[in-house]
């Protein structure tokens, strides 16, 4: 029996879901995704989720912070002048920053007071627990 293991080239169906059961992701009703094992396309706590799983098999694993997004960094919060943001703003509104390497770096906006404004550079999923559903679809040996 051809079983997922480090070595392997993963097709499979997958769906990301909240605690309340609100769908983040998911590409059951799309054409299968496909990965190999270790090359960043997953998260490494959902790759070893999938180990020893066969073609066909589906499973649901429930994630917590630590294993999928981190918890929710208030380091990753920052103040801002609101005289920097030439534009209207609404919380929840995600903006494009630059870091100090020019790497894009999206921030939500988190409150809006007179003078400053806080921007949110956690990941939107941080602090919280996922489920992760899966169909394992196809299994080869990584070329």
């Amino acid at each position: 029996m051809n079983l997922v293991k480090k070595s392997s080239r993963v097709t499979l169906h997958f769906e990301l879901s909240l605690e309340d059961g609100q769908i983040v992701d998911s590409n059951f009703a799309q054409i299968p995704a496909s990965f190999v094992f270790g090359d960043g396309s997953l998260l490494p706590d959902f790759e070893l989720a999938l180990l020893g799983m066969s073609v066909g098999q589906e499973a649901s694993y429930v994630m917590s912070p630590e294993k999928a997004f981190g918890a929710h960094n208030t380091s990753n919060l920052q103040r801002m002048p609101r005289s920097q943001f030439a534009m209207d703003l609404e919380e929840g509104m995600v903006i494009s920053f630059a870091d100090m390497k020019k790497n894009e770096l999206p921030g939500v906006i988190a409150d809006i007071e007179e003078k400053e404004v806080v921007v949110d550079f956690n990941h939107p999923l941080a602090g919280r627990s996922l489920t992760f559903r899966v169909q394992i679809v196809a299994i080869e040996e990584a070329a």
